[in-house]
């Protein structure tokens, strides 16, 4: 973990978050993917309210990192997010996805840093969402300093969900919002792209993996014996 002041979430260990990256980049080939953004029923409405799925035709970012590497702040490529933004990118996540009782806030587990090796990786599949998702996020501090005269990490949940609702796509949005709508919906499919390839999203949505469901005590004495082992 690296020193970070009171204000900005710690980040995540780098190497965690580039798995993710890669894990993310090959689930997001598959159109159907964020269909399982519904599947957890107590999620916010923000999240299903457009369609979260993205181009069907994206292609792998690519296989640089060594993910037996723990790389360091600014190796591999600079990170992009500063800390400003960084909280505010945190304080959308969570109010997109809220947790199950019980369960972390999703900025405790680090995708907003997702969010940042995302947009910060040097491949044409997410170098496009680099412009938007900056831009977003310095629009969201302004639009709640104008409207509140505080960030948008210190105002309420209810005055947060004003400003979300206004370019979440839900309702019309008007005309002078169109920027923002565009990068609400990308923020939220990269942001429940991240949350969903942790365990604790897995959780949520009834992913099982790589576990075994039945007690295995090994091959049975008929077997054994058939195989010349008994």
């Amino acid at each position: 973990m690296e020193n970070n002041s009171p204000e900005t979430p710690p980040r995540i260990d780098r190497r965690q978050a580039l798995k993710w990256l890669g894990a993310a980049a090959a689930a997001l080939t598959l159109s159907d993917q964020l269909k399982l953004f519904g599947a957890s029923s107590k999620k916010m409405k923000l999240v299903s309210m457009a369609d979260p799925r993205g181009p069907t035709n994206a292609k792998l970012i690519g296989t640089d990192p060594l993910l037996n590497h723990n790389y360091t702040p600014g190796e591999l490529w600079p990170l992009t997010l500063t800390d400003k933004q960084r909280i505010a990118a945190a304080a959308l996540i969570d109010l997109i996805l809220p947790p199950e009782p019980g369960d972390k806030l999703p900025s405790a587990l680090g995708v907003q840093d997702f969010v940042d090796e995302w947009i910060s990786s040097p491949y044409e599949e997410t170098n496009k969402d680099r412009p938007i998702i900056l831009v977003g996020l310095d629009w969201l501090d302004a639009e709640a300093q104008k409207r509140f005269h505080k960030d948008f990490v210190a105002i309420t949940e209810a005055q947060k969900c004003q400003i979300a609702d206004d370019i979440c796509g839900k309702t019309a949005v008007k005309k002078e919002f169109k920027n923002q709508q565009n990068f609400f919906s990308r923020f939220r499919y990269l942001a429940a792209s991240g949350y969903y390839t942790t365990p604790q999203g897995w959780k949520d949505i009834g992913y099982v993996g790589n576990v075994p469901t039945v007690n295995f005590d090994g091959p049975t004495p008929e077997a054994l014996k058939h195989l010349g082992l008994a």
